[in-house]
């Protein structure tokens, strides 16, 4: 009985709706196989941005270390276990959804914080990761306790990304670097605003039959995290490999308003940037 009993429990975190959170948009309004239509094909948008920030970020990788594209392969499996959270809504699914996430900010964080930022008793970048290891460990297991408060300390890991960028960013006289800073920052304050008012007021957005936030959140993000990381990967190469003389531009073309950011490296003596 007791075999019996534990399969229909590990059959019950899998099944559809099984998961504590249900987001604003109409389940099953357009498919009967998939409960939310509109969040789930919006996650495939991190299919797209990822190989092209690999593309572009790999020259920096190269020189600065190739574990860099971790950050993106991870982003990549962000958007697929988002779209399976989204189509089932299941207790699995939401748990991959947000225990990805947590790790791509943990790869974030042991390959980009700052050095001079390290508390007192780290001494180098690989003790640093390794603490970092341990606290993600432990966040992962408790995070099965109330899962329902996982988003909400993800995003406080998020505003303590954005308290570090603004400390680095206060001695940058780089132009294109604090156009992007600002950038990063207006994408992220979008990207939670539609995430807050998707779960707090739905009720509003449902009498005006537009119940989207959610997945605008996931184009949103994306593109946020693009910018942010590409500028975080700046000061670092700024800060750790000076000698390329890391620049900053947009592809597909660097004199458009918007496009995808990326790192650009010379040998060719030119002004040094103060960042």
């Amino acid at each position: 009985m007791g075999g019996v009993y534990s399969s229909e429990k590990m059959a019950d975190v899998f099944a559809y709706e099984s998961s504590e959170l249900d987001w604003c948009e109409d389940n099953y309004r357009y498919s009967e196989h998939v409960v939310e239509y509109f969040n789930t094909v919006s996650s495939f948008f991190f299919f797209i941005v990822a190989p092209i920030m690999l593309y572009l970020l790999h020259p920096y990788a190269k020189q600065r270390s190739l574990a860099i594209h971790m950050v993106w392969i991870m982003m990549i499996f962000v958007g697929l276990f988002s779209a399976y959270f989204h189509m089932t809504l299941s207790f699995v699914g939401q748990m991959l959804d947000e225990l990805s996430i947590l790790w791509v900010l943990a790869v974030g964080y042991a390959t980009w914080f700052p050095r001079k930022l390290f508390p007192s008793f780290i001494k180098d970048r690989s003790t640093f990761s390794r603490l970092v290891l341990l606290i993600t460990v432990i966040t992962t297991v408790s995070s099965f306790v109330k899962p329902t408060a996982n988003a909400y300390a993800l995003n406080c890991f998020g505003l303590h990304l954005l308290y570090t960028l603004a400390v680095e960013m206060r001695c940058c006289t780089d132009q294109k670097a604090l156009r992007l800073a600002k950038l990063s920052v207006a994408l992220w304050v979008l990207a939670i605003s539609c995430w807050i008012s998707d779960r707090l007021c739905c009720s509003f957005w449902q009498q005006l039959n537009f119940c989207y936030l959610h997945g605008i959140w996931h184009i949103l993000i994306v593109m946020a995290v693009a910018y942010g990381s590409t500028l975080v990967a700046y000061l670092d190469a700024s800060n750790e490999i000076p000698y390329s003389l890391p620049g900053l531009e947009y592809w597909p073309c660097d004199k458009w308003a918007v496009g995808f950011p990326h790192i650009v490296l010379s040998s060719s003596p030119k002004t040094q940037k103060r960042c």
